[in-house]
């Protein structure tokens, strides 16, 4: 859904009165974000961007292809889709979304493919839901654990949500030839190494905006959960309701999370409405799944 252009100058102004009127926080609430960018953002994200890079470009979605080939044939998708879910799944937000449009530059996935992939292959980090708000939030791993199974749980039903009918193969008319020898190992490792740190700079930009922007909401932990998930962390209660709260919101991921996955996908021509659509189902499901576990 686009803004109006007044709407939009109406949503800028009001956001500058805001940050000119309140200075002195939002500098330190900023300053307070920046800080988790460089504790747990940039060591959780940084590394797998550029293995997810890396493996992508030497082949790692052809060779995953065949085996992975069974469970994704129950989404309608080619075997090399899995490489998006498997790596989604291990990396955090938003390196499922960022292989699948690999895939796509690469020509291992239509268009239509890759939208219906992205639908569920963008998931939370595993040490976030098992270490940060399992350990850390309920002070278990039972908790970790149930947690983390939830968000694959859902993550899989939601893709079945969305596995539309069969459709042809065709090559995305936009993609280069590929050479059938992949890059060596150093040019492929630059090249990751500065598509990572290029997406880095985005990622940690969202999530320092929207850690402003939800600041003053933090006697509302839904409304927080809905625009940042770091955010949330701090708020949860280490009970049957703030666990239910937790799955949902990590299912959702956050305006954040969407709006890093709307980085990711510039200038792929892929639109980031399938991943809004997929994380509403998502949530609801992660929502669902967790109150059954806490009322068994």
């Amino acid at each position: 859904m686009k803004l109006s252009r007044r709407t939009n100058l109406f949503l800028c102004a009001a956001l500058l009165v805001w940050f000119l009127a309140d200075a002195g926080h939002v500098r330190q609430t900023a300053s307070d974000a920046l800080k988790l960018c460089a504790v747990s953002v940039i060591p959780a994200l940084f590394p797998f961007l550029v293995v997810t890079g890396l493996l992508m470009s030497s082949g790692f979605g052809a060779w995953a292809s065949p085996i992975l080939a069974p469970l994704m044939s129950l989404y309608r998708l080619p075997g090399s889709a899995g490489s998006a879910v498997l790596l989604g799944l291990l990396g955090g937000y938003p390196v499922g979304a960022r292989t699948a449009a690999d895939l796509y530059r690469l020509g291992l996935l239509t268009r239509n493919e890759t939208e219906r992939l992205l639908t569920f292959c963008n998931n939370a980090n595993p040490a976030f839901l098992y270490s940060v708000l399992g350990v850390g939030v309920f002070g278990s791993t039972r908790a970790g654990l149930a947690l983390l199974l939830i968000h694959v749980l859902s993550a899989f039903l939601t893709g079945l949500c969305f596995r539309g009918r069969d459709a042809p193969r065709t090559a995305p008319p936009d993609i280069p030839a590929l050479s059938d020898t992949p890059p060596g190992f150093f040019p492929a490792f630059v090249d990751a190494t500065g598509n990572a740190a290029s997406a880095m700079l985005r990622v940690c930009g969202f999530v320092v905006f929207f850690y402003v922007l939800a600041h003053p909401l933090r006697a509302a932990p839904p409304c927080v959960g809905l625009l940042e998930l770091f955010s949330l962390t701090p708020l949860l209660t280490p009970d049957a309701r703030g666990f239910v709260l937790a799955s949902l919101c990590a299912g959702w991921g956050g305006v954040s999370a969407l709006a890093q996955t709307a980085a990711v996908l510039e200038h792929t021509g892929l639109s980031v409405r399938p991943c809004l659509y997929g994380k509403a189902v998502q949530a609801a499901l992660s929502g669902l799944l967790a109150a059954a576990f806490c009322a068994a």
